[in-house]
């Protein structure tokens, strides 16, 4: 595939692996690549891209990365985009987060969330914790992107901040969205909004926005 396009823009949905094809045509527009292999992820920014006015056509790419152990996620983040930097031509990003129960896990899971999430789980957090009143956390995120114009690497991040539902609720989002309520919307979890209403203020769109900026002014 070329990296511009000329087509009409337009969503479809497959039904059988709940995926989104995407064909965005106004003119020659540049591809831009989001690479990731969750589905959930992409769908948010693919919401998020479809009301924005660039001069780029969104599409994802599902590549296998090298992600080390480091202090901080800006530093997984741009380790993960330089492993890849060889099977892309042309600009791509990433997009990593982090959920941080800073009270009373001194920010754990943290940069581990992937490994928490997927070794001990929403309930094995919720084990750790007693005192729910008491209890804060918050969600990061970094976007980097590689943009091959410039040949330079760019990073945008975003946080909100909430505290800890003592049980899982909602049936929307992935990760510890349903033990997350931000205090934008103090009686829901994340899992319980839906796209376009975490959207409004969530940690990846307020990162997201950053990047759209940055895409209009270039």
């Amino acid at each position: 595939m070329t990296p511009y396009t000329n087509t009409l823009s337009h969503f479809i949905r497959n039904l059988n692996n709940n995926s989104y094809i995407i064909a965005i045509m106004s003119g020659d527009r540049e591809i831009i690549y989001f690479v990731t292999g969750n589905q959930y992820k992409f769908d948010e920014i693919a919401k998020l891209f479809e009301k924005t006015e660039v001069k780029y056509h969104l599409e994802q790419k599902d590549l296998p990365m090298i992600e080390i152990q480091a202090e901080t996620m800006k530093e997984v983040a741009i380790f993960k985009l330089e492993s890849i930097k060889v099977d892309i031509q042309g600009s791509y990003f990433i997009e990593d987060a982090g959920f941080f129960v800073d009270v009373p896990l001194n920010g754990f899971p943290g940069i581990y969330s992937k490994y928490v999430l997927h070794s001990i789980g929403n309930e094995g957090i919720l084990r750790l914790i007693n005192d729910f009143d008491a209890a804060r956390a918050h969600f990061e995120s970094v976007i980097a992107l590689y943009h091959k114009p410039l040949d330079k690497i760019l990073i945008f991040e975003g946080k909100v901040e909430g505290i800890i539902s003592p049980i899982k609720k909602g049936e929307y989002g992935f990760g510890f969205d349903p033990i997350f309520i931000p205090n934008e919307m103090p009686y829901k979890t994340f899992a319980e909004l839906t796209i376009n209403e975490k959207n409004q203020f969530s940690h990846r769109a307020k990162a997201w926005n950053q990047l759209i900026t940055y895409l209009k002014e270039t």
